[in-house]
């Protein structure tokens, strides 16, 4: 395989892993999904930076969260330091389905390694976290 073929399969690759997602009975989008992981991971996020995290634009953010707020899963609160900002927060609701997420996506994860070594999964994981860190650079 030459380097150029490698945005043609990185994104093939994309494409597979959002199917096998798809493939499971979760009752949200796998950007939805994203939202939520990161809500997790940083309580208390505001909007704007969820948007940048994403790399989606303020307003996707709004309809983004206003979908998983409808659906019970996160909430808004006042920023106190910002009246024109908003924090977000997990509801307990959204706590069980973050487990829900993490099986399918190890599951999906267990699927696309398959008949890689540990070492080659390390490998794989390094490689991929040195172009992700070329490409942040800017």
């Amino acid at each position: 395989m030459s380097v150029r073929e490698l945005s043609f399969l990185l994104t093939d690759v994309k494409r597979l892993l959002r199917r096998e997602y798809l493939k499971s009975d979760l009752p949200i989008t796998p950007m939805q999904a994203r939202a939520l992981v990161y809500v997790s991971r940083f309580e208390g996020l505001r909007q704007k930076a969820l948007a940048d995290i994403l790399e989606i634009q303020p307003i996707t953010t709004a309809r983004l969260i206003d979908q998983l707020s409808d659906e019970g899963l996160v909430e808004r609160c006042p920023d106190p330091t910002d009246r024109r900002a908003h924090c977000l927060y997990l509801t307990d609701q959204a706590q069980a389905l973050l487990d829900d997420i993490g099986v399918v996506v190890e599951d999906v994860n267990r699927k696309a390694v398959a008949g890689l070594s540990a070492d080659e999964i390390d490998q794989l994981l390094h490689l991929l976290k040195v172009m992700h860190s070329n490409l942040s650079q800017d």
